[in-house]
């Protein structure tokens, strides 16, 4: 599933297209799926309690269920660049809409502890698939001058479904007196906060019907008069069609054969692009980003503040996550992805050992009052470098520095390794905590630093270059 830009990396600045508005309008019905991506991620924060109580379980199983949804994310991921080019990304994401609304009503009406994790499995898969045709469809449709913001529009939707899902769950909680097993509408409070994502399940699968195809799609299954009129509606009357229709099929004689044996060839396996790709998604989880909203609610509840407090930082720590974002959306096609990944890295670090600090203190269920300040205000800190850079630039940097020919099975890979490396920290986080809280901080702060000098080393710029100068 590639992506195309055409435009040249110096001379004058773009004029704005002359159907911006309607290009912004597509590219964030688009990221609807990043905003199911998003609350599925994080509404699991205010049920891991609840169903901790319901099914008697521990620690270890407890994180399974809570991180099984992403082996389905990682699946999900894999599969959906091959679906997408076999019959459309707007098919795509109405299968993803109709998963999440199953996985939606099962989660909310589980019989068994395994019948929610399977329903949790489902809704990975569509998170997985809205993970990859999100972004791949807004780069397929965005004009060139305009690439890198819209595509940041997939990962502000991502960051809006958390902070949705927070307040929904605080709403949810308030209603149900502050028990997360008491009852509210004839169901306990965690399992409505669960079903609730059927309303955004719905808006994502009726916006699909009114956004249009893929230009590259459509000429991809020979209806090159439909592409046409694709092109001219989001860039603009003046673009020379012909040129642009000529400039998508020569790319897509390069690249329509790619499998996933044409990313093998490196010294140690996969091309050097390829771990390069592999390494910006793993470092992205690695740092325990994650955690933030998984468990965000369990860990301040770990350290004596109580339930409805907790749950009112989760959501600051949202609204912190919008505003990172959004300065991102800002810079991201002004200074450089690079530069946006090594101010996120240095901030991250800074902020996760502090953490690691103020855990140390930690006794039983308390922490001395400057410790929990320092810990809430590093949280904060923390999910604002991250928000500001790696939560944006490593979409941006995986939708555009793949070569033409590999990009699609490579993006596939990519995302596959963050879903992986997602579980990976989600499913080890409450027993590591049980272990040392601080020392599982001290182990994000590792992958923080680390994430330096790989980008130094490894991560070229891919700001203002096109899509074809990538190989």
């Amino acid at each position: 599933m590639t992506t195309i830009r055409t435009t040249a990396a110096t001379g004058p600045k773009p004029s704005p297209p002359e159907h911006l508005g309607r290009v912004i309008f597509i590219a964030a019905a688009a990221a609807m799926g990043g905003f199911l991506f998003g609350y599925d991620s994080s509404v699991i924060n205010g049920a891991v309690e609840a169903i901790r109580s319901k099914y008697g379980i521990g620690s270890a199983p407890l994180a399974q269920v809570v991180a099984i949804a992403l082996i389905g994310s990682a699946i999900g991921a894999a599969v959906a660049g091959r679906i997408a080019d076999r019959i459309g990304r707007i098919r795509c994401m109405k299968i993803s809409a109709t998963l999440f609304v199953i996985s939606a009503v099962g989660s909310a009406l589980p019989f068994a502890l395994w019948e929610l994790s399977f329903w949790r499995i489902i809704g990975g898969f569509a998170i997985g698939m809205a993970s990859v045709i999100g972004p791949a469809y807004i780069a397929e449709v965005s004009p060139p001058a305009y690439r890198g913001r819209l595509a940041s529009f997939q990962q502000a939707a991502i960051v809006l479904g958390i902070a949705v899902s927070q307040l929904v769950n605080y709403a949810i909680l308030r209603g149900a007196g502050g028990d997360q097993r008491g009852h509210i509408l004839g169901l306990e409070a965690w399992q409505l906060m669960l079903g609730v994502m059927v309303v955004p399940a719905v808006i994502y699968g009726l916006l699909s019907f009114a956004i249009p195809e893929s230009p590259r799609y459509l000429l991809t299954v020979g209806r090159e008069h439909e592409a046409r009129s694709v092109l001219a509606d989001v860039e603009g009357g003046h673009v020379d069609l012909d040129a642009r229709v000529a400039e998508i099929n020569t790319a897509m004689r390069r690249d329509d054969k790619a499998s996933f044996r044409d990313l093998l060839g490196g010294r140690f396996g996969f091309l050097p692009i390829v771990w390069i790709g592999i390494g910006l998604s793993a470092f992205q989880q690695l740092v325990g980003i994650n955690v933030a909203f998984y468990y965000s609610s369990t860990l301040w509840q770990s350290v004596g503040i109580d339930p409805s407090s907790s749950f009112l930082y989760s959501f600051t720590t949202s609204i912190v996550n919008i505003i990172g974002t959004v300065i991102a959306i800002l810079f991201v096609d002004r200074i450089g992805r690079r530069p946006l990944a090594l101010i996120g890295s240095v901030g991250m670090a800074v902020s996760l050992a502090l953490e690691a600090w103020a855990f140390s203190y930690k006794h039983g269920a308390t922490l001395p009052n400057l410790q929990g300040t320092v810990a809430l205000v590093a949280a904060h800190v923390f999910v604002l470098f991250f928000a500001l850079s790696w939560g944006v630039v490593v979409w941006v940097f995986l939708g555009e520095m793949f070569p033409n020919k590999i990009r699609a099975a490579a993006l596939g890979v990519a995302a596959s390794a963050q879903w992986i490396a997602n579980w990976a920290i989600t499913a080890s986080f409450p027993s590591l905590a049980s272990w040392d809280l601080s020392g599982t901080y001290v182990i994000y702060t590792g992958f923080a630093v680390a994430s330096i000098p790989f980008v130094l080393r490894f991560v070229k710029e891919t700001k203002g270059k096109s899509l074809e100068e990538m190989g």
